[in-house]
């Protein structure tokens, strides 16, 4: 298994500069990582330094609180994809999950899927602010649009993914694939989300894992 390639290698910190950002390409280029995970304004210039590599850039949307308007999320996807984005990370708005919008929560995903067109859209359901129930009916809501992938954490939440719920989102989001994020700092917790049904991983720790060494970030 080419555990280097189940990750994207991120930086999403409101702070970064491109001191980081070339740091972060830097590595990923080394390790060959499957993407980099980046904020928007950041696409362009990453998806220009790629060129030619075999690493994808992946981008936010709605991010981190998924309380922007459809409307925006639609825009910010399409000026992603305009900048050289390949890959769509949305924020579902968590607070009409926990009213049982279901409906709005459906429409919003279609929306993105719909606009990013060919480009692969993972859906993060923000798992730490729902409960059990909610964690099932947000992957079957998930489970009915034409994303992807479904994702557990934004990183910037109270905490990030588990093992139990990368289970219930594998059981219940009618065989889309699961991205863990936030939390995983070792190559044992990789190795558990993996066993879990994770095919992919979003960490700001790739280098540490690849090292197996303990990485203290996102």
């Amino acid at each position: 298994m080419n555990l280097n390639k189940l990750i994207d290698h991120t930086y999403l910190k409101a702070f970064g500069t491109k001191k980081e950002i070339d740091q972060l390409l830097e590595e990923a280029i080394k390790y060959d990582f499957k993407s980099v995970c980046v904020n928007p304004t950041f696409v362009k210039y990453c998806s220009e330094k790629l060129a030619g590599t075999d690493v994808l850039t992946c981008t936010v949307i709605g991010f981190p609180l998924g309380a922007n308007t459809t409307e925006t999320k639609v825009f910010e996807t399409l000026n992603a994809i305009n900048n050289g984005a390949d890959e769509i990370d949305m924020v579902i708005n968590i607070g009409k999950m926990k009213e049982k919008d279901y409906l709005y929560v459906e429409n919003e995903i279609n929306q993105v899927v719909k606009a990013s067109g060919d480009k692969l859209v993972k859906v993060i359901i923000e798992i730490c602010y729902l409960d059990e129930e909610e964690i099932k009916k947000a992957s079957e809501i998930v489970g009915r649009t034409k994303a992807v992938f479904i994702k557990t954490s934004t990183g910037f939440g109270t905490s990030g993914a588990t093992k139990e719920a990368v289970k219930i989102m594998k059981e219940f989001a009618n065989g889309k694939e699961v991205k863990a994020a936030g939390g995983v700092r070792t190559k044992a917790d990789l190795l558990d989300m993996i066993e879990a049904g994770a095919t992919r991983i979003g960490t700001s720790n790739g280098v540490s894992l690849m090292n197996d060494q303990e990485g203290s970030g996102y």
